[in-house]
């Protein structure tokens, strides 16, 4: 799951893209509108995370124009406005969910969790791939009733997997999941991932169609 944060005070946004990148989601931070915009047309995402009082305009204006246009991307306002009306506008306007400053890092992780299962079109956070046992809102795998421990990384690339069961990812559309803008990347990163995930998991969790890319197996 890319993310894009949108928030220009230093300090939040610091915090906030670390609590992201920790839990091995890339993450591009922008301080402005025409900066997200820009990164929007060169990369896709799968939430953004917007501050309503921006130097260049207003996050509101921002969101309005997005859905006007069709854009269906998963958005979390973040701001200091608490006022019942501010919330009615926001989630009017087509925001998924509105978070008030000052917020707790772990409640924010939760709510980017419960959106983006909603948007799978899988709410519920259990699901069941074989011998594995998938808890989405932990971030936890058994496999034959025994614990796995993946990293964040393996995590996240494990997760691209079961949010799309039914569609081959190239290895170009991986890496756009897995990295930001600002990570270098190796050639054969995914390659790396994939086979502790096979080795973890079992060889069938992944599937790999020669020269096109992964599909998600049946564990």
């Amino acid at each position: 799951m890319r993310i894009l944060l949108i928030e220009d005070d230093q300090i939040l946004g610091s915090a906030v893209r670390d609590q992201i990148a920790a839990e091995g989601y890339p993450v591009d931070w922008v301080t402005r509108l025409d900066a997200a915009r820009d990164a929007m047309a060169v990369a896709g995402y799968d939430l953004i995370l917007l501050d309503l009082m921006l130097p260049d305009g207003l996050g509101l204006s921002f969101l309005r124009s997005l859905r006007a246009r069709g854009d269906v991307t998963p958005v979390i306002i973040l701001t200091a406005l608490d006022q019942v009306s501010d919330r009615i506008d926001g989630l009017n306007a087509g925001a998924d969910d509105y978070l008030v400053k000052p917020f707790d890092l772990a409640e924010l992780s939760a709510r980017i969790g419960s959106v983006a299962r909603r948007y799978s079109g899988n709410p519920n956070p259990i699901i069941t791939l074989g011998p594995l046992a998938v808890d989405l809102a932990a971030r936890s795998v058994r496999r034959a009733g025994k614990a796995v421990v993946l990293t964040a990384r393996e995590w996240a690339l494990f997760e691209a997997f079961l949010s799309r069961p039914d569609q081959l990812l190239s290895k170009q559309a991986l890496e756009d999941r897995l990295y930001s803008f600002d990570d270098e990347v190796g050639s054969n990163t995914v390659e790396v991932h994939v086979s502790r995930l096979r080795k973890k998991l079992g060889a069938g969790v992944i599937e790999t169609e020669r020269g096109l890319g992964y599909r998600l197996g049946r564990g």
